[in-house]
This record gives C-alpha cells, sequence and structure tokens, in this order.
C-alpha cells in the first residue's frame, strides 16, 4: 500500500546516509540513491542536502518525512484493523534497539514463537548514559521492548524483565594492549592496570566482583565509571591505555578494542525489559515468550 520510494526516502532520512539506509534495507547504496533521486523527480522537490558525509533533510523533506512518517503510522492502523476484520488480528511490537542494546536474541525467540500474528518493528535509539534512565521509564510509550542487560536496580524500579540468557563480564583493551593478543586471562594477568568499572551501588554483580578483586587483587586499581555506559565509555579506554570491564556481548562495539574472557564466575542477565502495565499487544507477545520458554 506504501510506496517503495517513500519507505528508503525514510529510511535514509533516519539513518543520515544511503550507505546506512541500504544495509538496513539490504540493498545497494546505488539502488536507495535511485529510489530517492526519482522520488524528488516525482514531486519536483529537492528533499536532501547531500554531503561526502551523509545527507541531511531540507525544509521541504522535513515536511515529507513528517507527513510520510504519519502515513506509515496510519497505514499499519488501517491493516491491522483490516485484518481484525478478517479474522486474523496482528500485533504490531515496537522493540529499541541501540549500540549497547542490539536485538541479539530476539529473532530466535521470534523464531520459537512461531506466531505470524506478530510483526516486529525496530526502533532505532542513541545511547547515552545520562538519558538512559529516561528511556527505561518510558517503556510501553515509543516502544515496547528493549533487549540488553538486567543487571541494574535502578532498572528494575522502572520496568520487568524476561530473562532470555547470561552475558559473561569479561574486559576489553585496545588493540596494542599488552594483553591484546591473549584469547583467555586470570583476574593475576589484571595486578598494575587500572580497570575502569561501574561504580559501586547499582549493579549487585559488579559490586560483589569488585569486593572479590579488592579483597584478593589489591594491585589491580579500580577507577569508577557512571553506572551506564555509552559510545564514549569505550573510546576512553582506547585512549587512556585502561582496562575496561565489559560484556561478552558488547565484543563488537569498538572496532579498535579487543574483547577478553576472564577466569571468574561473573555474568549478568540479558533479558526482554517492558512496562509493569505493556500494552495489549506486548502483553500478547510476552505471554507467547513464556510459554516457548517455559517461564512462569
Amino acid at each position: 500500500m506504501l510506496n517503495r520510494a517513500l519507505l528508503t526516502f525514510l529510511c535514509a532520512a533516519e539513518s543520515g546516509s544511503f550507505t546506512a539506509a541500504s544495509e538496513k534495507l539490504n540493498t545497494t547504496p546505488a539502488s536507495v540513491m535511485h529510489q530517492v533521486n526519482n522520488l524528488e523527480w516525482e514531486l519536483g522537490l529537492t528533499l536532501f542536502e547531500r554531503r561526502p558525509s551523509g545527507v541531511s533533510l531540507t525544509s521541504a523533506g522535513r515536511l515529507i518525512y513528517d507527513e510520510g512518517k504519519r502515513l506509515v503510522s496510519e497505514t499499519e492502523a488501517v491493516i491491522s484493523r483490516a485484518k481484525q476484520v478478517d479474522g486474523k488480528r496482528s500485533f504490531i511490537v515496537r522493540v529499541g534497539t541501540s549500540l549497547l542494546n542490539p536485538v541479539q536474541g530476539l529473532t530466535e525467540l521470534r523464531e520459537k514463537i512461531d506466531d505470524e500474528r506478530f510483526q516486529i518493528k525496530i526502533v532505532p535509539f542513541e545511547d547515552d548514559r545520562t538519558t538512559m534512565l529516561s528511556v527505561i521509564s518510558s517503556l510501553g510509550k515509543k516502544f515496547d521492548f528493549l533487549v540488553g542487560p538486567c543487571g541494574s536496580q535502578a532498572y528494575a524500579r522502572r520496568c520487568r524483565f524476561l530473562i532470555l540468557g547470561y552475558d559473561d563480564v569479561c574486559v576489553a583493551v585496545a588493540r596494542s594492549h599488552r594483553l591484546a593478543g591473549a584469547e583467555r586471562i586470570a583476574p593475576e594477568d589484571l595486578n598494575g592496570e587500572a580497570l575502569l568499572m561501574c561504580r559501586r551501588g547499582d549493579a549487585p554483580v559488579l559490586d560483589e566482583l569488585r569486593d572479590f578483586l579488592r579483597e584478593k587483587y589489591p594491585q589491580i586499581r579500580i577507577v569508577d565509571l557512571p553506572h551506564y555506559y555509552d559510545a564514549e565509555v569505550f573510546n576512553t579506554c582506547e585512549h587512556s591505555g585502561s582496562v575496561l570491564l565489559t560484556l561478552s556481548i558488547w565484543k563488537d562495539v569498538h572496532p579498535a578494542l579487543v574483547t577478553i574472557p576472564v577466569d571468574w564466575e561473573f555474568r549478568i542477565p540479558r533479558g526482554l525489559m517492558h512496562a509493569e502495565h505493556p500494552s495489549e499487544a506486548a502483553a500478547a507477545f510476552l505471554k507467547a515468550a513464556k510459554k516457548v520458554l517455559k517461564t512462569p
């Protein structure tokens, strides 16, 4: 029902470049550019300002983008109502995704549920340690679910979790660091290093790890970080030459860092975060998920 070129334009506007949009749409940058050019020709408008670093919306492009998003939302609602009338009710489940909260594990869960009524809509957002709690508090508004680490007490006060698995607590170092070539290390290999980790008071597992290191390995100098990570934390690790406490799921977050497993038994649960009172669609998905996971 929706024009393909319009959908491509919306994706390019949100991605900031034709190349990034092509990766999301599983096509080529040339195809994205061709569709956008054709749309501009049909409308008689210039929708993007093109620069070597990417694209940005013109004033006309911003108007088309805003109205296009409204049209997509209204079309999805119409299709949903039509399926209800036809006896094939569908649920659109909105899942937030970011660099540190990827949808890893959700694809497998969706396949296990194997119910065509559920449609997954991915909603990108930016990791920002200063606003992360407000993002968690807004679950159920902009999106229904996040997939990510569930070890935070502040998170637990603001949302509910459906545990999907566990991520190992690892360390990350710059590729030039003395430990970068190790496949696995022991805690004593960190002696003499500055270890960047979340400050005490929010994640019980990490507080337990901190106490373990203080008692057994006092030669490790612990440097406090904010409770919540963003991209800048990984940049700090690269530039400072320090060791960063990280998770196995984040091993590909920064191309200049190497993630190394450590010989300890510390893990953080990873799960589906949702509002205490989820929407009808989210509640239906949770019910189906709990059934296949055999979770009460």
